[in-house]
């Protein structure tokens, strides 16, 4: 496998849809060492980020990233990674090796009537249609993620600059989808980035952890 050192930097658009979760329903994916922010009591918020980087990105590919929760360390605040797919094999190693990501290979089909489908080994894993925005403005914006690598627990910063503009948009997560038992509804909020530029840093070290996630 091939695949370039970090800083990544991808360039292309994406979808991100937040959603209220049951915090019962995705603890056994979190580190205990993390504390799990509550937005409301029992919820959390957590995330559906679907994106394609293209052939000016240092890799191109596309990219399903399912985050279950956001959680905190030390004053640090961020999502945490528990299921993420691309459609690069070299995406797949570097995410792993660098990130200590679990990516895996699966199939994006982006249709012309605003929507995207996810499927791996002929199974459906997720789609989503949306609409177009009715305006967008220039922003930047940072923030964090956590993940895992072996037995360390790594935190790493990702910076973007796009076209942000509000969207609705519906999700569906079949039941023998891996990621259906954590309860993803309708969506409180959905994002559309376009002519994207994203920036993902190496990780950190911030501590260990209990279990090998990667």
């Amino acid at each position: 496998m091939s695949y370039p050192p970090a800083p990544w930097i991808l360039q292309g658009y994406a979808l991100i849809s937040l959603h209220l979760l049951n915090i019962d329903r995705v603890r056994h994916l979190i580190p205990s060492e993390l504390e799990i922010i509550s937005v409301w009591p029992g919820k959390t918020v957590g995330g559906i980020y679907l994106s394609y980087y293209g052939s000016e990105s240092e890799l191109e590919y596309s990219e399903l990233i399912v985050v279950p929760a956001f959680v905190g360390d030390r004053g640090a605040v961020g999502g945490w990674v528990s299921h993420i797919y691309v459609d690069n094999p070299d995406s797949v190693a570097g995410g792993r090796e660098i990130w200590g990501l679990p990516k895996e290979l699966a199939q994006f089909t982006w249709e012309k009537d605003n929507s995207v489908v996810v499927s791996q080994n002929n199974q459906i894993l997720c789609s989503l249609k949306y609409n177009q925005p009715l305006f967008a403005w220039r922003q930047w914006l940072g923030g964090s993620s956590f993940s895992a690598k072996n037995s360390e627990l790594l935190t790493f910063i990702a910076e973007l600059e796009s076209n942000l503009g509000l969207i609705s948009s519906k999700l569906e997560v079949p039941v023998d989808s891996p990621f259906s038992s954590l309860g993803f509804k309708q969506p409180f909020l959905s994002v559309q980035c376009d002519r994207m530029s994203l920036r993902v840093r190496s990780p950190e070290v911030i501590g260990q952890t209990a279990i090998a996630y990667s």
